[in-house]
């Protein structure tokens, strides 16, 4: 491998949306993620809505598609 071209691996922070948190090894110092295993719907059996609410209707209003009947 050449010397000096590659990015420093180091020990990384992971910090999920729930608040759970663990350490690994990463080229970055903090890295964040929305949904983990302790709180992911697979693991924990109850289901969380993220964020979808209204997509298609943005969607239909930016092209100005009417609505399904």
């Amino acid at each position: 491998m050449k010397k000096d071209i590659h990015p420093a691996y180091g020990d990384a922070k992971m910090v999920c949306a729930c608040g759970e948190a663990w350490h690994t090894k990463s080229t970055k110092k903090e890295i964040k993620v929305g949904i983990c295993a302790k709180c992911h719907p697979f693991f924990t059996g109850k289901q969380k809505f993220v964020d979808t609410a209204g997509r298609v209707e943005r969607f239909r209003k930016r092209y100005n598609m009417p609505a399904e009947q």
